[in-house]
């Protein structure tokens, strides 16, 4: 049951307000709570130095190593990598994964795999959804082309570690990978044969990133916590307790994590609430900010936590009709004091909340930053109405007209 602020005076009225978050809610229209499914993810290793410990959880034989060059020549697997070697595990290093990896990179990382008897997706999200898909062809021989969509890997992969070394993506956690296809669209593969067997979580791999990165994907693990908690389909008490604690996390680490990037106790704490947003997300599925943001990456190559960053606050004003009480409970969980707050102020105050995080982070605020203009908003409407298994799960539909006004509103 949605439980609301106190003070919830507002525009709407009570059994307004109910009707307007009917979707929204895992009870019934009696009040019931809902039947829902909840799926943990993989078994988690946290602490510093924890992703040295990789090899003690593999069989033997060679390791599929995916990366990126970035992360190997900062010698961030070096640890990992010997940690391997010293439980006799031969690591092959596949490191070409770039930004928004095509499918030419995910079968190709298969190809070097050919021989390995696990796999291991190391750095951020594009290493890891490499990964996944790699374990899985390789264990089960499907085509890729069959997976597309949810629900269609149900075949065996190879033992999967997932190791990541921004705090953001949450895709250790997630049964999702996403793969940039012809003519820049993203695709994804949706299944819980995907879902790692462990997840590592070690802030040294963390200590020094970079500051515009530490700010776009902990922005982008807030979109997730915030977007599974108001996710019109799938929402359940397990997915909203998880997602609460992430944004609590984030919120708390994150201009710190900024501000002092060797702080370790910052970084594990945003490493955690990255992972508990994802596996929040994995049950609860995000939304309208990642449907717009997917073709912002897809065709301009935009880095997804900024993406996210600029349509987030765009996105919340569109569905604050129908997600008022639920922002209003965020905004309380951010801030104490708007307990006693209207509903709607609350809600308002949560939306400006998210907007001040992003700009003191550091991140772009305008599509203009990153080359998008005015010219290219019609395409980009167009683009996003093809991200119809994310679009279904926002609190308010969107269809191309309201995704050419966000966007207009984002310049």
């Amino acid at each position: 049951m949605v439980m609301r602020p106190n003070g919830m005076a507002g525009p709407f009225t009570q059994a307004s307000l109910r009707a307007k978050i009917a979707s929204c809610s895992p009870a019934d229209k009696h009040g019931r709570m809902s039947d829902f499914d909840f799926f943990y993810g993989p078994r988690l290793l946290s602490g510093p130095g924890a992703s040295s410990r990789a090899g003690q959880l593999l069989p033997p034989g060679r390791c599929l190593v995916v990366t990126d060059a970035t992360v190997l020549s900062l010698g961030l697997a070096d640890k990992m990598v010997s940690g391997l070697r010293d439980a006799a595990i031969e690591p092959i290093i596949f490191d070409p994964v770039e930004p928004d990896p095509p499918r030419a990179t995910v079968l190709a990382a298969a190809e070097a795999g050919r021989d390995c008897a696990s796999v291991i997706g190391f750095g951020g999200g594009s290493p890891m959804d490499v990964a996944k898909l790699a374990a899985y062809l390789l264990g089960s021989g499907d085509d890729l082309e069959t997976l597309w969509g949810v629900g269609k890997a149900i075949g065996p992969r190879l033992p999967l570690i997932q190791v990541p070394t921004t705090a953001g993506t949450g895709s250790e956690a997630t049964p999702v990978s996403v793969i940039t296809v012809g003519g820049g669209e993203k695709r994804g593969v949706s299944s819980a044969a995907l879902v790692a067997d462990f997840a590592i979580l070690d802030p040294d791999l963390t200590l020094g990133l970079p500051r515009d990165i530490t700010a776009a994907t902990g922005i982008d693990a807030m979109v997730h916590a915030i977007e599974a908690y108001t996710s019109k389909r799938l929402k359940n008490p397990m997915s909203d307790m998880l997602a609460r604690e992430a944004l609590r996390l984030l919120a708390a680490n994150l201009l710190n994590a900024c501000d002092t990037p060797r702080d370790v106790e910052a970084r594990g704490q945003m490493l955690l609430g990255s992972h508990l947003a994802g596996v929040a997300f994995a049950n609860a599925p995000v939304a309208g900010v990642h449907a717009l943001a997917y073709p912002l990456g897809g065709h301009f190559h935009v880095p997804h936590g900024v993406s996210n960053a600029l349509m987030l606050p765009h996105v919340l004003s569109h569905n604050m009709g129908a997600a008022m009480p639920l922002y209003a409970e965020l905004g309380v969980l951010l801030d104490p004091l708007l307990e006693h707050e209207s509903t709607q102020g609350a809600a308002e105050a949560f939306v400006q909340r998210m907007r001040d995080f992003s700009m003191r982070a550091g991140v772009p605020q305008h599509l203009g930053q990153v080359g998008v203009s005015a010219s290219d908003v019609p395409f980009l409407a167009s683009e996003a109405m093809k991200q119809e298994r994310l679009l279904v799960n926002n609190p308010c539909p969107i269809g191309e007209s309201d995704a050419r006004r966000m966007y207009e509103a984002a310049l």
